[in-house]
């Protein structure tokens, strides 16, 4: 009954391994749920009635601090801005702006460091809006609590819960401690954001194992989880950091952020720019020192060689770059918290996903309904009530039709305290708990209105003990009959009677075979099940309100399914053909999890549980993930073990998750992936992605869109590098031989952010190749300038350089008097000849093409070189820009003689290619 109490479970002290620190902050080791209540409420120096007082409250308060989820220290402005300077490239590019300004060229200087800001600037922008993983944890505290103090409930700030103090819960509840319960009725607690569970958990008082499982401990309730069912009474035996809540927050603070993959090669690549532009630049200018040259010009020339050297535009590009594809996956339903996220995505080797909520609906679905005269399918998706009732023959069932299923959709209907609300914009969605408001949504389907719930004049509360729940309802007549639902080996039990159609008759031995073959096999298919009875009380309440639940008329039996999602069978097979392996790691049960494995597709059928996942030794678990095990009943610590081994291995990992449970393993991750719809504020804000649509195929769009990035980074940053090659062997060339310098500083900038920046930025726009799905993810150790892609590079510069160098002889054979003219020749040579030999970089491969006929597919690189050669006509012909680039204006001849000198670079690169490829 609703308003009679549960009696105190009482244990021997002695059995008891635990106490709670009290107001003289002595700390004692604990296992609440391991203990008796009574021995809880002892150890806790409280009282099950009157709770603590006043003072006694106040000195833990200050004894303890108060009741809440500790942040991580916050970086200031000038930490978060002063993180933005750290790679090698900036660094790089402000020593070339220092020495620039140092020597004069305060243009050159100005326009580095504006480069170097903007970049800065986009960078904290994005860590600006990554909000801390352990702020978003506080808001799963109740702002206010139910608490007993000297025997009168206060409503007080949950902030002031003190270890000790005696909480109220009710349905709707959000826990705002973890405790030890000690009268519960009827409660069931919502756990899934902490355990995984897809169902909501039945409490009790009664002691369980020191080393059960977290889902297991069902005598205690959990800071942040919901009541869904009931209320209780409870003594908080933990409160802050010190819940279950705050364990999960102090292991995701422990966790360092993980580098992208991306993060790390182009710190690698700018470390290396960084040598070579000062080494080069350092010899150079020693080399024409000791020739006799100037030191002030060769100081001049080695800077011209550290800024050619290294490709200014480079960082900015791909800032900009990555900020387009956050873009685009925002259209795609994936929310990027950081630039590199999606190139990341794209690189994983595996994905370990959590079951509910991103396999599975995370609604409960009625699929079976078994009845003595025959077995029926149900149809339907979610708590929508609309679906049809199917028979073994494939045909609908009118279920008004049938008594028997209408008797059973009665007690479906009334023996249940949730609800199904529509809201305006149609979708559907649970107010209770998960499998009543499946079985609500049944009764809907089969035509029975809201109004036909009876409403309950007694009730006795479905328990993990009793495993069954009763209501007594009355009809219009006054005449009581008790519904009952509950485990159905447990309500075979006490069944004397069964339905058959419109007849009532005894049970036999034959329909209890029946009944039970059809709740195994919906057992075997990962489906929860409950039997539904009836009793009609023609002689009256008996004494004994738990006798009402004897010679029971059983109705039928129902399996109940967390369904997967419908897109994610496919999604699976797309990740397979790119060489993706998918790890089911879940805190559900075992069975469950194998079950909807098979239905989706996943390989595996071998369960691996956290209790035996505790006993194996890091290779014992490496050989399981080989051999695609699942993982059930795992907690947090579980999750984090088991993405470090991984990478350990070099394998790169995303890790998708919606709970508050997700959140350390989300973060340890290469990538971590949360649910936005389902998903907390706790898991969203420890991930780089988050799925708006909750939908397993989202992460395939984004792995796909991660490749892309990634292939038009390499094209661009190799693009970039064969340029700046090319200006450093012509420069350098040139002052080897005695020659004056080729190119001006100012010029060597104008080539590398104003035209080629552009370009480069364009090239990153390239739609992805056929193959991008086809092939397994790189490997990790895979520089981005692999020897193929250098031999291009080198390749490329070296015909570039050669060609410019011989057009700058020829101009100063025609005017030997004229350096401009002959510097504006070169330079507007060396500009056209990397607009051609862009197109070398649209494609890797062999058989790609010249990389001119497909321009049509990438419109923004031909506008981007259409534009950048526009610039070039206004450096030579607009006098402002004739004086800032010390260009002259060029005649007919003059460009016929640059063009000559573009166009073949097309043929050296397929030339290059076709080379490469008979060698591989």
């Amino acid at each position: 009954m609703v308003s009679r109490m549960q009696k105190l479970d009482v244990s021997d002290d002695k059995a008891i391994r635990m106490t709670i620190e009290s107001a003289s902050g002595h700390a004692r080791n604990f296992v609440p749920h391991a203990a008796s209540a009574q021995a809880c409420i002892k150890a806790s120096k409280s009282d099950a009635q009157m709770g603590l007082s006043r003072l006694e409250a106040e000195a833990r308060l200050e004894a303890h601090g108060p009741n809440e989820i500790s942040s991580a220290q916050q970086s200031n402005i000038i930490q978060l801005m002063a993180r933005q300077f750290s790679s090698g490239l900036i660094l790089v590019l402000i020593g070339a702006a220092a020495v620039s300004a140092s020597v004069g060229y305060i243009g050159d200087a100005a326009t580095i460091l504006a480069i170097v800001l903007v970049n800065a600037i986009l960078g904290g922008v994005q860590e600006w809006r990554a909000a801390n993983s352990l702020a978003a944890l506080k808001k799963f505290l109740s702002p206010r609590a139910a608490v007993v103090r000297e025997g009168v409930t206060q409503d007080i700030d949950a902030r002031e819960i003190v270890e000790g103090d005696l909480i109220r819960l009710k349905t709707g509840d959000r826990v705002p401690a973890d405790l030890r319960l000690i009268h519960p009725t009827g409660l069931t607690i919502e756990e899934a954001i902490l355990t995984g569970e897809s169902s909501a958990t039945s409490k009790q008082t009664k002691p369980v194992a020191s080393n059960a499982p977290l889902s297991e401990r069902t005598n205690l309730a959990f800071m942040g989880t919901t009541v869904v069912a009931g209320h209780a009474t409870g003594i908080a035996t933990s409160t802050g950091m010190r819940t279950e809540l705050g364990r999960i927050a102090a292991l995701t603070e422990d966790l360092g952020d993980t580098k992208t993959p991306l993060e790390i090669k182009l710190q690698t690549l700018g470390k290396q720019l960084g040598i070579a532009a000062i080494a080069i630049a350092i010899g150079l200018t020693a080399l024409g020192v000791l020739t006799g040259r100037p030191w002030f010009e060769m100081l001049m020339t080695g800077v011209s060689l550290a800024v050619a050297a290294v490709p200014e535009g480079l960082p900015a590009v791909i800032t900009i770059t990555l900020a387009l594809g956050v873009m685009t996956m925002a259209r795609k339903k994936a929310l990027l918290r950081n630039l590199q996220a999606a190139e990341a995505l794209g690189a994983v080797d595996v994905i370990c996903t959590d079951k509910t909520g991103t396999l599975t609906r995370n609604e409960m679905l009625v699929t079976d309904v078994w009845l003595a005269a025959g077995a029926l399918k149900v149809e339907g998706n979610g708590y929508a009530p609309s679906g049809n009732f199917i028979d073994s023959n494939d045909q609908p069932v009118l279920p008004s039709a049938r008594e028997d299923l209408q008797a059973l959709l009665h007690v479906a209907m009334s023996c249940n305290n949730a609800e199904v609300i529509e809201d305006p914009d149609g979708s559907w969605r649970k107010v209770g708990e998960a499998t009543e408001a499946a079985l609500m949504t049944l009764a809907q389907k089969g035509g029975l209105s809201t109004r036909q719930h009876l409403p309950a004049v007694e009730e006795l509360p479905f328990s993990s003990a009793r495993k069954r729940m009763t209501v007594v309802v009355e009809n219009e007549t006054g005449k009581a009959t008790a519904l009952v639902k509950g485990a159905p080996e447990v309500i075979l039990e006490r069944t004397t009677h069964v339905r058959i159609g419109k007849d009532i008759v005894a049970i036999d031995d034959d329909i209890r075979a029946q009944a039970t073959q059809a709740f195994t096999a919906f057992a075997n298919a990962g489906k929860r099940t409950l039997a539904l009875a009836s009793r009609n009380l023609d002689t009256g309440m008996p004494d004994d309100l738990e006798d009402v639940e004897q010679g029971l008329t059983l109705l039928g039996v129902v399996g109940i399914l967390d369904a997967p999602r419908i897109e994610v069978a496919a999604a699976l097979a797309d990740a397979r053909k790119a060489g993706i392996k998918v790890v089911m790691i879940t805190g559900d049960a075992g069975e469950t999890a194998a079950a909807i494995a098979s239905q989706i597709g996943l390989a595996g059928t071998t369960v691996v549980t956290g209790p035996h996942l505790d006993t194996m030794t890091d290779a014992e678990l490496r050989a399981a993930i080989a051999s695609d095990a699942i993982f059930a009943r795992v907690a947090p610590e579980h999750k984090v073990r088991i993405v470090e081994v991984l990478q350990a291995l070099n394998q790169r990992i995303a890790m998708t998750g919606d709970g508050v449970n997700d959140a350390p393993a989300l973060k340890r991750a290469d990538v971590g992936i949360a649910m936005g719809i389902r998903g907390t504020d706790v898991a969203r804000d420890a991930s780089d992605i988050v799925l708006a649509d909750d939908n397993f195929a989202t992460i395939i769009a984004a792995i796909r869109e991660g490749r892309r990035q990634y292939q038009n980074i390499v094209k661009f940053v190799c693009y970039l590098l064969s340029s700046n090659t090319a200006e450093v062997i012509a420069i350098g060339l040139a002052i080897i031989v005695g020659g004056p310098l080729i190119f001006l500083p100012v010029q060597i900038l104008w080539m590398n952010l104003v035209t080629d920046g552009p370009t480069a930025l364009a090239l990153g726009t390239e739609p992805e190749d056929k193959t991008v799905m086809a092939s397994p993810p790189r490997p990790s150790a895979e520089p981005i300038l692999t020897r193929a892609r250098l031999t291009l590079v080198a390749s490329a510069a070296a015909y570039m350089s050669a060609a410019t160098l011989v057009v700058f002889w020829l101009s100063q054979t025609k005017n030997p008097t004229d350096l401009a003219y002959a510097q504006t020749m070169a330079f507007t040579t060396m500009i056209l000849l990397e607009k051609v030999n862009v197109l070398n970089f649209r494609r890797f491969q062999s058989d790609a093409g010249l990389g001119v006929t497909s321009l049509n597919q990438n419109r923004w690189l031909a506008i981007a070189i259409a534009g950048t050669i526009a610039l070039q006509l206004l450096a030579i012909y607009a006098p402002p820009l004739q004086s800032a680039l010390h260009t002259v204006p060029l005649n007919g001849s003059d460009w016929l003689i640059i063009l000559a000198a573009a166009v073949p670079v097309l043929a050296v690169g397929q030339a290059t290619k076709l080379w490469i490829s008979s060698r591989n």
